[in-house]
C-alpha cells in the first residue's frame, strides 16, 4: 500500500484497496494464529487461516499466492485446490445469474445476440491512474432484444479494463457502441468519435432479467437448482484473544477499514495512507514477536507496548485518532494518551501569496463522467469528477511530496477527455469568467470540464 501511495501521481487506489479488503477480514484470524509459544501449534493455525482465506474466492487465492511468491513462499503448495472452478448461481428467485468473465470475441457475439449495441449509451465512464499504466470502467445503457416483464429495471453493461492504451471521449457524445476484440487488444468505439483500447477487459451484464436472455436461458438449462438452504461459509478460524492484544487486532482493523475507503474517489485525498503505513510498518513481524512470548503476561505486555509504539510512530493526528477508536470500539482508555490538539494560529502571510492560488501544473490521476440517470426511482443529474496530483505548497508539512485533489462538479455543460491528458505534469488552467460557466483545462484541452454551479472544491 505504500508503495501503491508513495508517489501520488501514480497513485494506484486500487492496490490500495484490495491490499485494505484483504486484511479487513483476516486481521483477528491472523491475531489467534501468531498468539501462541508454541511453533507447532501456529504452523497448523496458520494453515487452517491461509485455507479460510483462499475459499474466500479464486480472486482472493490468486492475490494470496502472487504476495507470498514476492517475498520468497510458495502458499499455493500448502492449499487445497478449488473443488471445481466458479460459476454463477441463481439468486433467491431462483433465477440464474449472469457471469462476470473476460471479454472475448465468442462473449460479445453473444452480447450483441441479447443486447442492441448499435443504440447503447455511456452511463458512467472512469478512466484512472494504476501506477504507470491506465485502467477504465464503462457502464453502458443497453436495451435488451429480448422480451421482459413491464416493470424491469433498465439493462446495464459494466466494462473493466485494464492496460488501457488510447482514451478519446466527448460527452454526452452520440448512442451506439462498437465492440471489437483483436489480437491482444480490446477495441470499444463509443458513438462515431470515441474511443477505448485496452489490452484486455472484464464484462458484467447488470441486467435483473439476464435469465431471460438467449445466454441466460442456456446457462439455466445447466445451472442446478438452488439450494433451499444455501451452505454457509465455514466461520473464521479462531478464538479468543487476551485484552492487548484484543485491543492491538481492532486498532489495526480499524486503520485498515480507513485505508479501504479509497474505494471511493471522494475520499481517497482524505485517506492518510502513507503516514498510517508508516505507523504499522512492520506489523507482521512485530505481531508474531509478541504473540510468541513464553507466557500470556509478556504476551500482553509486548501487544501493549506495540499500540503505544504505533501511536508515536504515527504522530500526534493519528495518535488522537488511535486513542478514539481505542476507547469506542474496545472499551479502552489507559493504552495510549491522546495529545491534545494544538492551538490555532492566525493564517499565515504565505496564505495569501501567489502560490496559495490554483498550481499552474497538475498530473492527472483520475477523470470521470457520468450521465443523467434514474436510479431506483431517483432522479440523479450528470456529474464529472477529477482527481488531480498537485505540485507541494512552499508551507506543507511534507516538503517535496506532491498531494492529492478530488473536485468534483453536477451537470457540467462540457466533459472531453484524451488519454494524452494523462501524460505526466502539465500546464493547468481554471477559468472563471463571470456569469460564464467555471472549467479546468490540463494539457492544452486533452482534459477540458466546465460546469455552471462551479466545483465541489477549489483545485489548488
Amino acid at each position: 500500500m505504500a508503495e501503491a501511495a508513495a508517489d501520488v501521481r501514480l497513485f494506484d487506489r486500487e492496490a490500495v484497496r484490495e491490499a485494505a479488503d484483504v486484511w479487513d477480514n483476516n486481521l483477528f484470524p491472523l491475531f489467534w494464529a501468531m498468539s501462541t509459544p508454541r511453533a507447532g501449534r501456529r504452523e497448523r493455525r496458520a494453515a487452517a487461516v491461509l485455507e479460510w482465506m483462499a475459499g474466500l474466492g479464486e480472486r482472493r487465492r490468486v492475490w494470496m499466492t502472487e504476495q507470498a511468491a514476492v517475498v520468497g513462499y510458495d502458499v499455493a503448495a500448502l492449499l487445497s485446490a478449488p473443488d471445481e472452478p466458479y460459476a454463477p448461481g441463481r439468486d433467491y428467485r431462483g433465477h440464474v445469474m449472469a457471469p462476470q468473465g473476460r471479454l472475448t470475441r465468442e462473449r460479445m457475439e453473444e452480447l450483441a445476440a441479447d443486447y442492441d449495441m448499435t443504440t447503447a449509451t455511456v452511463r458512467h465512464l472512469r478512466v484512472e491512474r494504476a501506477g504507470s499504466e491506465l485502467t477504465a470502467f464503462l457502464r453502458l445503457d443497453v436495451a435488451r432484444r429480448f422480451a421482459v416483464e413491464t416493470a424491469a429495471p433498465a439493462a446495464l453493461l459494466s466494462l473493466w479494463l485494464d492496460r488501457v492504451t488510447d482514451a478519446d471521449f466527448t460527452a454526452p457524445g452520440e448512442g451506439g457502441v462498437t465492440l471489437d476484440a483483436g489480437p491482444g487488444e480490446i477495441g470499444i468505439a463509443l458513438g462515431s468519435g470515441g474511443r477505448l483500447r485496452a489490452a484486455g477487459a472484464l464484462y458484467h451484464p447488470d441486467d435483473r432479467s439476464w435469465h431471460l436472455s438467449a445466454a441466460g436461458r442456456r446457462a439455466d438449462a445447466i445451472t442446478p437448482p438452488r439450494a433451499e438452504r444455501p451452505e454457509r461459509r465455514r466461520k473464521a478460524p479462531g478464538g479468543a484473544l487476551g485484552p492487548d492484544a484484543h485491543a492491538a487486532a481492532t486498532l489495526l482493523h480499524r486503520a485498515m477499514l480507513e485505508l479501504r475507503s479509497v474505494r471511493y474517489p471522494e475520499r481517497a485525498d482524505r485517506v492518510p495512507v502513507l503516514e498510517l503505513c508508516r505507523a504499522f510498518s512492520g506489523a507482521g513481524q512485530a505481531i508474531l514477536a509478541a504473540g510468541s512470548k513464553v507466557c500470556a503476561r509478556r504476551r500482553e505486555a509486548a501487544f501493549r507496548a506495540l499500540i503505544r509504539e504505533w501511536a508515536v510512530r504515527g504522530g500526534p493526528r493519528l495518535a488522537r485518532g488511535f486513542a478514539r477508536v481505542l476507547k469506542t470500539a474496545a472499551g479502552r482508555t489507559d493504552l495510549i494518551e491522546a495529545p491534545k490538539t494544538a492551538d490555532r494560529t492566525p493564517p499565515s502571510p504565505v496564505a495569501d501569496a501567489p502560490g496559495r492560488g490554483t498550481p499552474s501544473r497538475a498530473v492527472l490521476v483520475m477523470a470521470s463522467w457520468t450521465a443523467a440517470h434514474t436510479d431506483y426511482g431517483t432522479e440523479r443529474p450528470a456529474a464529472a469528477q477529477l482527481q488531480l496530483a498537485l505540485p507541494p505548497r512552499p508551507d506543507d508539512p511534507a516538503p517535496g511530496r506532491w498531494r492529492l485533489r478530488t473536485v468534483g462538479c453536477a451537470e457540467p455543460v462540457a466533459f472531453r477527455l484524451r488519454a494524452a491528458a494523462f501524460e505526466g505534469a502539465g500546464p493547468l488552467v481554471q477559468v472563471e469568467a463571470p456569469n460564464a460557466a467555471r472549467g479546468l483545462d490540463l494539457h492544452q484541452g486533452a482534459l477540458h470540464v466546465a460546469a455552471e454551479d462551479g466545483w465541489s472544491a477549489s483545485a489548488s
